[in-house]
């Protein structure tokens, strides 16, 4: 009888951790919700419109120095084709209009890594072609930093309320890892950058949400994507893009 007494209480205690953990879990997910701004405020629409528009004006920019021609074949690369496209033409140009393409190509890479368009991976391959694997490397690592430092700031603006809509469960799971390793918050962050643990394009949205401080994001960012920079622009030398090839990992 007392041993039946025991199982019960033992029973009806785990029962209610585990509803506490499910109640810590809402509660998180009900104080993120209540702390977004939706709908946004006009300064926060103005400031990303901002964004967009000095996008726009750089891309405009450097579209009006290069000279008379057919420019049908710029676009951003989804497949291989499109890269060797991409890739025969500007390699014309990068000799004589060097700094054009280099301030294209970094400015193409930022808005794609802000605004979490698909497809870096492909400048990143793109990168390696016309630059070579060292400087390829650094182009990579610089464009991929600054796109990723620029979505950071974004979301600090106006991130909170896509990202509760999205990946709610993340960012609590995030939330609670980012408070258990204040201590050693750069290892993680490595950690995160080096491993698919979490996906790159949630990382750069959800850190300024988590309280993730910013020197921190960056020398995380910076160092945690060289490896995957490296053999991504390696991977197109060795080939040559003569073969077809699948890549298993995507640059954020």
């Amino acid at each position: 009888m007392e041993q039946e007494q025991i199982e019960t209480r033992s029973l009806s205690s785990f029962s209610s951790s585990m509803g506490n953990d499910d109640n810590n879990g809402e509660r998180k997910v009900k104080s993120l919700a209540l702390s977004s701004k939706f709908p946004l405020t006009f300064w926060e629409m103005a400031g990303a419109s901002g964004v967009v528009l000095g996008f726009a004006v750089s891309l405009l920019g450097i579209y009006l120095t290069l000279p008379d021609s057919d420019y049908s074949f710029l676009k951003l690369p989804r497949t291989l084709e499109d890269l060797h496209i991409l890739r025969d033409h500007l390699e014309s140009y990068t000799s004589d209009y060097t700094i054009q393409v280099l301030v294209g190509y970094c400015t193409v890479y930022i808005f794609m890594q802000t605004f979490m368009i698909p497809g870096t991976v492909f400048m990143s391959l793109l990168a390696g072609s016309l630059f070579g694997v060292l400087k390829g490397v650094a182009l990579v690592v610089f464009a991929a930093t600054a796109g990723a430092s620029s979505c950071y700031f974004l979301s600090k603006l106006i991130g909170r309320p896509l990202i509760l809509s999205l990946w709610p469960d993340k960012l609590v799971f995030f939330q609670d890892q980012v408070a258990k390793r204040r201590d050693g918050l750069l290892n993680y962050m490595l950690f995160l950058r080096l491993t698919p643990t979490l996906p790159n394009t949630f990382i750069n949205v959800a850190s300024p949400i988590v309280d993730v401080p910013y020197h921190i994001f960056l020398l995380a960012t910076s160092l945690g994507i060289i490896p995957a920079a490296y053999v991504t622009v390696k991977v197109l030398i060795v080939l040559k893009l003569s073969f077809v090839c699948f890549l298993v990992f995507e640059i954020t």
